[in-house]
């Protein structure tokens, strides 16, 4: 599903996401990378044992509204952090 019908410039970015706790929020930070799938140009995702904690690197092209909105509904999910980084 596309979502950029306007005439806002795609970007090029990252997207970092921890879980803290993957059982508690891994399938509805999931859902929502699934729903905005069409931005996202790879994902590496990887567990840290250690920290007891979940790592996901995403790099997308999408408008910084779009970016905007995935990382908001992330930011939202208890035990999870998000951070974004659009080139210019």
């Amino acid at each position: 599903m596309k979502r950029n019908g306007g005439s806002a410039e795609r970007r090029l970015g990252f997207v970092g996401i921890i879980v803290e706790d993957r059982r508690k929020s891994a399938s509805l930070v999931n859902g929502l990378l699934s729903e905005y799938g069409d931005l996202i140009v790879a994902r590496v995702g990887l567990p840290y044992r250690e920290r007891s904690c979940c790592v996901i690197t995403l790099t997308v092209d999408a408008t910084s509204d779009e970016v905007g909105a995935l990382t908001g509904k992330i930011g939202q999910l208890e035990g999870v952090q998000v951070k974004s980084v659009l080139a210019k």
